[in-house]
């Protein structure tokens, strides 16, 4: 839920939404199964952050099928549809990541979680991933990416 549920928070005198944090929630919740706004962001936001968030409820929408797919599976399987690292690979030090996570086996998404923040660290299982921003990584590896306010990482897992 991105913006939070503190209505209280909401009507005390002098209270600023931090504009920032809001767009990188959107960011991070972009790729769920499920994305709401608790909070209306044109309410709240400015037209540039607004702006932002509205790319992530349209990729959230680009990925519908994606994730409907997964739901599915789920469904039958009880597969989680959003995985840690950990849980696709297994046993190759990845239990102690816990700021990324896997739409399903191939989508590696690595929001950005701290304010002020361009630029983060990605762990990389083994695999070539192509970026979001069309960079391609080797893994295993563990790289520093940018990640201005106007992105949010994601690398989607190449087939041989």
């Amino acid at each position: 839920m991105v913006g939070g549920g503190d209505i209280e928070t909401f009507i005390k005198p002098g209270f600023q939404m931090d504009a920032e944090l809001f767009v990188r929630y959107a960011q991070a919740a972009a790729l769920f199964p499920m994305l709401q706004f608790s909070t209306a962001p044109w309410r709240v936001l400015d037209g540039a952050h607004l702006a932002l968030c509205r790319e992530m409820a349209e990729l959230h929408v680009r990925h519908a099928d994606e994730i409907l797919t997964l739901a599915r599976h789920a469904a039958r399987t009880g597969e989680p549809i959003l995985r840690s690292l950990e849980y696709v690979y297994p046993h190759q030090g990845y239990a102690g990541v816990g700021d990324q996570f896997l739409l399903g086996d191939d989508l590696l998404v690595a929001p950005v979680l701290t304010k002020g923040a361009r630029e983060r660290e990605v762990v990389f299982p083994p695999g070539r991933w192509r970026g979001d921003d069309g960079h391609v990584v080797e893994g295993p590896a563990r790289l520093v990416v940018p990640a201005p306010l106007e992105r949010l990482p994601r690398y989607r897992k190449e087939t041989p």
